[in-house]
């Protein structure tokens, strides 16, 4: 899957579920305590301490929640959390490829 600046974050959670199977949360920057709005760019949601971010990403189904949650936050700027089938968080150790 890929991502970059200008994709909308509710085209970012449905390719997402799409490609793995499961929801993502996605957080105004590295904010848990907002969520973003739909409408949003991904670029609008950056935060602005993620200055070294790439802006671009490609995630894939070997990586597991940890590593994919990371290199969003470490790319795009911002925070996510990627939910499990039952929509609680997922273990970190899991692949993206088992999560369906």
């Amino acid at each position: 899957m890929k991502a970059h600046g200008k994709t909308l974050v509710k085209t970012f959670k449905s390719n997402f579920k799409d490609e793995f199977g499961v929801a993502v949360n996605v957080h105004n920057g590295f904010s848990t305590g907002s969520f973003a709005e739909d409408s949003a760019t991904l670029a609008a949601i950056r935060s602005e301490k993620a200055n070294d971010s790439t802006g671009e990403l490609e995630l894939h189904g070997n990586m597991t929640v940890g590593t994919a949650e990371d290199a969003i936050k470490n790319s795009l700027g911002f925070k996510v959390q990627i939910l499990d089938k039952s929509g609680k968080n997922a273990d970190n150790a899991v692949r993206l490829s088992t999560l369906r």
